[in-house]
């Protein structure tokens, strides 16, 4: 019963993707659910450490994300604001400060309910500083490529 919910949350989290991507105007709405896009809607801060990448995004209060699918287990911190994450497990809000295990294999709906910002960190195994391949081995833009990675992987 439970894979049939979470397979059917997953279908609704990529059916909401898929009207948005068809609405996509460039303004209110951008990227085509098949890249990552990187905006000025959605200000990005990249720092490093040893075999450490950290990655923070701010959100204005109303604001959207529908995120990729994150292929490594990884943590990620809300340091100011209030979001609401919907995945195909569950729907939860979340208060600053907090931190949150987030498991591979998730793509997270997240609305700012507050202007946010929040703070997702990966392992970087290479130290590599390029965003583009960094993005390559930490996310996956759809299920099939995660099933792929994953099975790639054994």
């Amino acid at each position: 019963m439970k894979k049939d919910i979470v397979a059917s949350r997953r279908q609704q989290i990529q059916r909401l993707q898929d009207q948005l991507v068809l609405k996509a105007d460039g303004k209110h709405i951008v990227g085509d659910g098949k890249s990552i896009t990187h905006t000025n809607m959605f200000p990005l801060k990249h720092s490093f450490a040893d075999g450490v990448y950290v990655r923070e995004m701010k959100m204005e209060k109303g604001s959207a994300v529908i995120g990729a699918i994150h292929n490594h287990l990884h943590v990620w911190f809300l340091l100011q604001g209030e979001l609401i994450v919907a995945t195909e497990n569950s729907t939860e809000e979340f208060l600053a400060p907090c931190y949150v295990i987030s498991k591979p294999g998730s793509k997270r709906v997240i609305y700012a309910v507050e202007d946010s910002v929040f703070v997702n960190v990966h392992k970087n195994y290479s130290n590599t500083k390029n965003i583009k391949e960094l993005e390559a081995d930490i996310v996956s833009n759809t299920f099939e490529e995660y099933e792929k990675y994953i099975n790639k992987k054994k």
